[in-house]
């Protein structure tokens, strides 16, 4: 797998678009540097940013603390992410101050086929059917990732991150009313064999809010994974039973242990662009995080920071910049070379694109043509989503901003060792054509985008990031106009009401805007309507005065916290 280099951490203030850099943020611009003795958790459980908080006690770093956070996450929130699936980080160096991306993505098997997610006739399976089957899962990349990650980064023994989730994978930990709603829920991954196996409390009934759910083989696999490091899940007795599980039923797998032995992560460059007086750094393609900036940089041509978010025509400006960015994104990004990376964020092109903004909303957009895109087609991707986003901070300035998946709820609903395995494969195009069809050793086109926020002389300022499919860019993008254009505290930012904007569909939190602003935002052609799956999962903070601004998403059962470290030298 290559390494791909553009727009780099080293060039960040290179990276603005033409006519940028003079703007003026409505936030002003933060004091970067005067957190020290001072760290950051925010994830999508408390005993998941308990255990990030244990490691940094400890002495660890902010990788340290992701491994910590990620195997907990695998065991009381197993329908978002686990260690069988993939997961982009991005890591963001206080002393070098530099961004790097190490991408976990899961890979397809070699014996994949373009065609393997379709039926007799050359039709594309049913979603239902294709999420349930072995040809679901692809080879899992978030531990091998970690793996590196850590050796690199980490300050504690990898033997130390595991012993929190042990202990509460063995005694229990309660089940919570969100965890209850999934199990309970019409996904297909509900009624798999593995799922209603493992979700059954003492009473032999599906598991309920308030009872105590005890995993004994997940704590006998951390304990393998803690003494034998990363190559437990790509060597041996797990690798193995993973591979006979996905040769079963009807449309088995050509995943064999060979694929789990030659599973690498990628390690990349921050791909990075100016947003206001700020810098947005996210992880390049197969990552959909030129989408992210292309978007930002589009409504950067409108007046929307002015307006505020009790203007219609402000959500009527962001839904016609995300549909624009949407047609683009799901015409060229993949892993491919070919990704008009460079020429979705050309300023001449952004600035084209942006004379479509209007004050109502017009047709679905086509894509756009941007310099060197080589070409572009329709796009037949289901993303479903079931992911997880989370930050840590570490008392030295470095950060984690990693967002991590099994991609469906449960994922292929397939159990092995204590933890599902992803049903990544897909995310491919069901359709063996564009950028996202499926090839041996390709990984899926992703929406994950997690973010870490630069000053222009590349002090941290922030981080953010969200679950929640192809809607991801959208949760991400309403919080950092929130944050930075309308100077709201980060978890008013992540509050505010859902849009999601893309082709002819206007989903939304309907509820959540008052129906005036509905009314309006009606005439003008953005009809909202309620949307469907998890809704976001939004992690974020910003550095104000000295101090972190964390927000957690208030839909889910996540939590933010600021401690106080003894600053190591």
């Amino acid at each position: 797998m290559r390494a791909l280099l553009i727009l780099g951490a080293t060039a960040l203030s290179a990276c603005a678009p033409a006519g940028t850099a003079q703007r003026t943020a409505i936030a002003p611009p933060p004091q970067a540097h005067s957190t020290a003795g001072q760290a950051f958790v925010a994830a999508a459980h408390p005993l998941a940013a308990e255990a990030a908080i244990a490691v940094l006690r400890r002495g660890g770093s902010a990788v340290d603390a992701a491994v910590a956070v990620q195997a907990m996450l695998s065991l009381v929130e197993p329908q978002s992410s686990g260690l069988g699936g993939g997961a982009f980080l991005v890591r963001y160096d206080a002393a070098a101050r530099s961004v790097t991306v190490y991408d976990g993505r899961e890979t397809a098997p070699a014996g994949a086929t373009p065609d393997m997610l379709l039926d007799a006739e050359g039709r594309p399976l049913p979603f239902a059917t294709a999420v349930l089957s072995g040809r679901a899962t692809g080879v899992p990349g978030v531990v091998r990732m970690l793996g590196l990650a850590h050796e690199r980064h980490g300050r504690l023994a990898w033997s130390a991150l595991f012993d929190e989730t042990i202990e509460t994978a063995e005694a229990g930990f309660t089940v919570t009313q969100r965890l209850e709603r999934f199990v309970h829920g019409d996904a297909p991954q509900a009624s798999a064999p593995d799922v209603v196996a493992y979700f059954r409390n003492a009473r032999g009934e599906r598991i309920r809010a308030g009872d105590t759910l005890r995993n004994p083989a997940y704590a006998a696999f951390l304990r393998r994974l803690a003494d034998g490091g990363p190559d437990v899940m790509y060597s041996g007795e797990t690798p193995r039973r993973i591979v006979a599980r996905l040769h079963e039923g009807a449309l088995p797998s050509s995943i064999t242990e060979a694929d789990f032995a030659a599973y690498r992560p990628v390690v990349r460059e921050g791909l990075c662009n100016g947003y206001r007086v700020y810098v947005l750094c996210v992880p390049p393609p197969p990552s959909s995080g030129v989408g992210l900036l292309q978007l930002m940089a589009l409504v950067e041509h409108t007046d929307i920071a002015e307006r505020g978010p009790a203007d219609p025509l402000a959500w009527v400006q962001y839904a016609e910049a995300s549909r624009l960015m949407y047609a683009d994104r799901d015409a060229y990004v993949g892993d491919t070379p070919d990704v008009p990376v460079a020429g979705m964020l050309d300023p001449g092109y952004v600035a084209s694109r942006a004379e479509r903004i209007g004050r109502r909303a017009g047709p679905p957009p086509q894509p756009g043509t941007p310099p060197g895109v080589v070409a572009g087609s329709a796009d037949a991707t289901h993303e479903v989503a079931g992911t997880s986003h989370f930050i840590i901070i570490d008392s030295e300035g470095n950060a984690v901003s990693m967002t991590t998946t099994v991609e469906s709820y449960f994922g292929s609903g397939r159990m092995v060792d204590g933890f599902f395995l992803n049903n990544q494969m897909t995310d491919f195009s069901f359709v063996p054509s564009g950028p996202n069809a499926i090839a041996p050793g390709k990984r899926p086109r992703s929406s994950m985008t997690p973010t870490v926020i630069l000053d222009r002389d590349h002090r941290l300022v922030g981080a953010i990031g969200s679950p929640g499919g192809n809607a991801i860019l959208a949760y991400v993008s309403k919080a950092l106009i929130g944050a930075i254009d309308w100077n709201l505290p980060m978890a008013e930012a992540i509050a505010l009401p859902n849009l999601v904007a893309r082709g002819a569909r206007f989903d939304g939190e309907a509820s959540k805007f008052p129906p005036d602003m509905l009314g309006e935002m009606a005439t003008r052609g953005v009809l909202v309507r309620p949307g469907s799956g998890e809704d976001s999962g939004l992690h974020g903070v910003v550095l104000r005065n000295g101090r972190f601004d964390g927000g957690a998403d208030p839909r889910r059962d996540g939590v933010a916290r600021t401690i106080t470290l003894e600053r190591r030298d």
